[in-house]
């Protein structure tokens, strides 16, 4: 019998590493990112507006309307293709696009499931209080998420040291990736959570690697 880990279908981050990467651009991608910076601190400020909409709209119909949940996901999508490409992996030096929508072309890549029905009950405190250990995790990731873009943390040092690697070696660690691209799946899941897009309670595991784990099953 073999069981294997259960993935967590109500968001699926995904991730390639491309090759070859630039020794040196990365030390400049602070600047390259700017714009997106700028149109990433609207959208937030957007999203902010956009999930208190649709905290009164599940709390009277149980339904994240869908133009809402797009714009969202979006959101989301936009950071963590900044995110990657910068100093939130550095797995890619191709510039991210200037698009909410999923760009399947693109290195990294975002989905959450569109929830049918969602917990009257649980949007009014799944949010902070039933968040609150995951928040204490990931502030060790990341201390504190900024418009798109990690400031600070465990994320950003670690993959501070996978630009170092490239500079001097022209090859970015492998397992040094899958942690990386791991850290980053656990923020984003309890991104999707606390900002209501789903009810299912994101696990206590590093799930480390570019693709989600197998579905659980047995043999």
């Amino acid at each position: 019998m073999e069981t294997r880990r259960g993935s967590y279908p109500a968001v699926t981050v995904t991730a390639e590493l491309d090759k070859p990467l630039s020794r040196w651009l990365w030390l400049v991608k602070w600047i390259l990112t700017i714009p997106h910076w700028i149109v990433l601190i609207f959208l937030w400020i957007a999203f902010f507006v956009v999930t208190v909409i649709a905290f009164f709209a599940i709390l009277f119909t149980e339904r994240f309307p869908r133009g809402l949940f797009d714009f969202n996901l979006g959101v989301l999508r936009w950071s963590w293709r900044v995110s990657y490409y910068s100093y939130g992996a550095l797995g890619t030096d191709r510039y991210p696009p200037f698009s909410l929508g999923p760009e399947p072309d693109y290195p990294a890549r975002l989905d959450i499931a569109y929830p049918e029905r969602l917990s009257r009950s649980l949007v009014l405190v799944k949010w902070w209080l039933l968040a609150i250990p995951q928040y204490l995790v990931i502030a060790f990731f990341t201390s504190g998420m900024h418009a798109g873009w990690w400031s600070s943390g465990l994320i950003t040092l670690l993959t501070l040291i996978a630009g170092f690697a490239v500079t001097f070696t022209e090859k970015y660690p492998r397992d040094l990736f899958a942690l990386i691209v791991g850290l980053n799946r656990w923020v984003l899941r309890v991104a999707a959570y606390a900002s209501l897009m789903t009810d299912a309670y994101p696990p206590f595991r590093l799930d480390q690697g570019g693709h989600e784990p197998e579905t659980a099953d047995a043999r």
